[in-house]
């Protein structure tokens, strides 16, 4: 397998090399936070980590955009240290030991390659395998009943947030990414819907699954289990979302799942004292209005053929009761916590709310990366 070198004095060169004259945009500080260290690993796409260094260059740890996804699924926030979720005993190669470095690199797909102080020299980066992403599902024929008489007279994918049609938006990013094939599940105002996305501008192939009744949030997977085989990725309609497709598929790809559900953080704040009682009903302790974290469906799956033929046909299905399916069935699922920004807009507050995130002036700070998801108070 190919290694591609990263180091000083290397000239960037085209193709198959694709070299690059420093390693400045890989390597972070010991001293970053989690949201540092996420903002430089956004930068340094398709190298989606970073090394961890000390002021001298010694190499402390490795952390990759999927280390930080496990590490929230524990707890930890962007405000927290980047050490928290960085891998301290990394592989590390010699300079010099060239032969070694590329059977280390075999065991992981970047290598830190250090001097003899421990110092970074260079870094070695495998090409690596894209997971297929050829075919997308967006569901559109929803009622949008939560949005009152803002749905009455248009189909929900069809209204505007920051002066362009939320659907716009969706289909725009899943192109974006690569998708060939864009199938469209529509139901309601579904004409509309579908006149929309025949003016429009289209640069994947559309494909529309009409349902003449309702089936559900996943009763149209069953209609592409004849038609596709390989993974689908899925998305509500009225979702808006930064995540990048791609480092789904291949999340979902590394860890070998057959399918991967993409969760946000939700945290709701309790306005009471919450009453903590031992075994046998006695007062334990009282924790003063605590915040309760949850990890909640994002709208976004991602899914291999088998889960895809698992679908039931000619009935409504909903994505709670496909998902069980897999896992009674043996199927492995993962959870991709979602950092980026995400946005449902499926209620009036949260529609309001995404047109002032995607209508800012230019010039004015962009969408902040959330450090936990809506606080809701529990009423009384």
């Amino acid at each position: 397998m190919a290694a591609r070198k990263l180091g000083p004095r290397t000239p960037r060169l085209a193709g198959a090399a694709n070299r690059t004259a420093q390693v400045d945009g890989l390597v972070c500080a010991g001293t970053a936070t989690v949201a540092e260290a996420l903002a430089r690993i956004d930068r340094a796409t398709p190298n989606l980590f970073q090394i961890v260094v000390s002021a001298d260059r010694r190499v402390l740890g490795t952390v990759t955009d999927g280390d930080v996804r496990r590490a929230m699924l524990r707890g930890v926030g962007m405000a927290d240290p980047v050490t928290r979720c960085m891998r301290a005993t990394p592989i590390l190669g010699r300079v010099g030991e060239d032969v070694t470095n590329a059977v280390l690199l075999r065991r992981a797909w970047f290598l830190p390659v250090v001097e003899k102080r421990g110092r970074l020299d260079h870094v070695l980066v495998q090409r690596r395998f894209e997971q297929p992403m050829n075919h997308a599902l967006v569901m559109a024929g929803g009622f949008g009943r939560r949005l009152g008489g803002l749905t009455r007279d248009t189909a929900k994918p069809l209204l505007e947030v920051g002066g362009r049609r939320i659907l716009d938006r969706v289909l725009e990013q899943l192109e974006l990414a690569g998708v060939g094939v864009i199938h469209i599940a529509v139901h309601y105002k579904a004409q509309m819907v579908k006149d929309f996305i025949r003016a429009r501008n289209n640069l994947a192939q559309m494909s529309f699954i009409e349902e003449s009744e309702p089936l559900g949030t996943a009763g149209a997977i069953a209609q592409l289990a004849n038609r596709i085989d390989e993974p689908l990725l899925v998305t509500n309609g009225d979702v808006l979302t930064e995540v990048n497709f791609r480092s789904l598929g291949e999340f979902n790809a590394r860890h070998g799942y057959d399918g991967t559900i993409a969760v946000s953080r939700y945290d709701t704040q309790v306005p009471f004292g919450v009453i903590r009682q031992t075994p046998d009903g006695a007062f334990a302790g009282i924790d003063e209005k605590p915040s309760v974290t949850h990890f909640v469906a994002a709208g976004l799956y991602y899914l291999s053929p088998e889960f895809v033929a698992l679908a039931p046909r000619g009935r409504a299905v909903d994505m709670p009761e496909l998902l069980m399916l897999g896992a009674n069935a043996g199927l492995r699922i993962g959870l991709f916590p979602v950092h980026e920004y995400w946005k449902d807009v499926g209620r009036p507050d949260d529609l309001v709310q995404a047109g002032r995130d995607f209508g800012a002036p230019k010039g004015a700070p962009t969408r902040k990366r959330p450090t936990a998801g809506k606080k809701k108070r529990a009423r009384r």
